[in-house]
């Protein structure tokens, strides 16, 4: 057996962040009437937030911008989309959002079975995730993974972001694991394939939107189902 080791990421890998994230904007959509203030068309909304959510993560990996700007401003960006300057409301929508969010529990097909297939076979399990921690603790917990994983490494546990070499070096050194027999699996080219490359690691890319890669990862599935083909 090459690896001992599998380092998961989390959000669009295991966890379904974009369908999670969607059932708790529609909760917030609803709760906070935000077709009276204006918003009058939650798909568009909710495609925006993905937008902004994106390029805002990237910037926060890249060390332009904190975390607390990062949870707000994705939603200020969101309601001005849509002309509504509203700061107390974008405050409310981030601090109920990172309320509700990480008590869904919706991941991605195959999820639980594969993690299920990898403990049987003796595998170690860890996840090296850029979520906060508090946040991204309640998320394995009520989807039930908790208990699959020996570390969890996150970003401000770490103090360290993906795709820097700093955090798998952390996550390697929390877990006692050599880089020859760790591999990271993850569905972010740059934070999790490129990232890991960087750090010495061999790497499974998990292309579940079937994207054309511009890096070559060690390997690519398109499911996690494939895994068994690997492992």
């Amino acid at each position: 057996m090459k690896y001992k080791h599998l380092f998961f990421d989390l959000d669009h890998t295991l966890w379904d962040f974009d369908t999670n994230a969607k059932l708790t904007l529609q909760t917030l959509y609803k709760t906070l009437d935000l077709e009276e203030r204006g918003i009058d068309d939650f798909e568009r909304f909710y495609r925006q937030y993905l937008q902004h959510n994106m390029k805002l993560w990237e910037r926060y990996r890249n060390g332009f911008i904190k975390q607390a700007e990062l949870r707000v401003k994705r939603m200020q960006l969101s309601l001005l989309d849509f002309k509504i300057g509203d700061e107390q409301l974008a405050q409310e929508m981030s601090r109920l959002f990172l309320e509700m969010l990480p008590t869904r529990n919706t991941l991605f097909p195959y999820a639980k079975e594969i993690l299920d297939y990898l403990t049987a076979k003796n595998y170690q399990l860890h996840l090296i995730t850029n979520g906060f921690e508090e946040v991204q603790h309640h998320k394995i917990s009520h989807s039930k993974i908790n208990h699959y994983f020996n570390k969890v490494i996150t970003s401000e546990g770490s103090n360290s972001l993906k795709p820097h070499k700093a955090i798998f070096d952390f996550a390697l050194n929390a877990t006692g694991a050599k880089k020859e027999e760790s591999i990271m699996l993850g569905d972010d080219l740059e934070a999790d394939i490129i990232g890991a490359a960087n750090a010495g690691l061999d790497q499974v890319y998990i292309n579940h939107v079937n994207k054309a890669p511009e890096f070559k990862a060690t390997y690519t599935v398109y499911s996690l189902k494939e895994l068994e083909h690997i492992f």
